[in-house]
This record gives C-alpha cells, structure tokens and sequence, in this order.
C-alpha cells in the first residue's frame, strides 16, 4: 500500500520535510515513488508547500496520507475535492 508521508531531510537541530509517495513498509528515510512536496517547521507559521494536482493524482489511485499530511490535505481542502469524485 502506499503512503502520502514526511521523509526528513533535514540537519542536527534544522528540520525540514519532503511530503512523498512511499510503500508504506519503506522506512522512514527510506525508498519513495515522488516528491510532492516540502514542510519546513522552523520559521512562524510554518512552510507548507504541496503540489495539489499531484497529491490528488495518488489519492485517487488510492494512496493514504499519514496523520500530519492528511491535517496539511485538509487545511489546502484537497481531502474533499478527493471525497467529491
């Protein structure tokens, strides 16, 4: 099954995120499918940025966001335009 998630890629104290396409039996920093995006934690608010028309290509194929992502999903309104079709 695959996983809409966060890979850190960040330094020692210096965060930052890719939002990826991954299986979800890859490890954290593991093997992924794509990138589709970046979170950055750090700066107030924090950077959210997600390719939309990406994001909704996989979930309609069936990708399930972790818990973080699908909050981010939500606050874009990506999620209802998935529950829509």
């Amino acid at each position: 099954m695959l996983r809409i998630r966060l890979r850190r890629v960040g330094a020692k104290h210096n965060p930052k995120y890719r939002v990826v396409v991954a299986d979800s039996r890859s490890p954290r920093d593991g093997a992924f499918v794509e990138i589709i995006g970046h979170y950055d934690p750090i700066p107030d608010p924090p950077k959210i940025v997600i390719d939309e028309e990406k994001a909704l290509k996989w979930l309609r194929q069936g990708a399930q966001p972790s818990d973080t992502v699908a909050k981010f999903l939500k606050r874009m309104g990506t999620l209802e335009r998935v529950k829509e079709r």
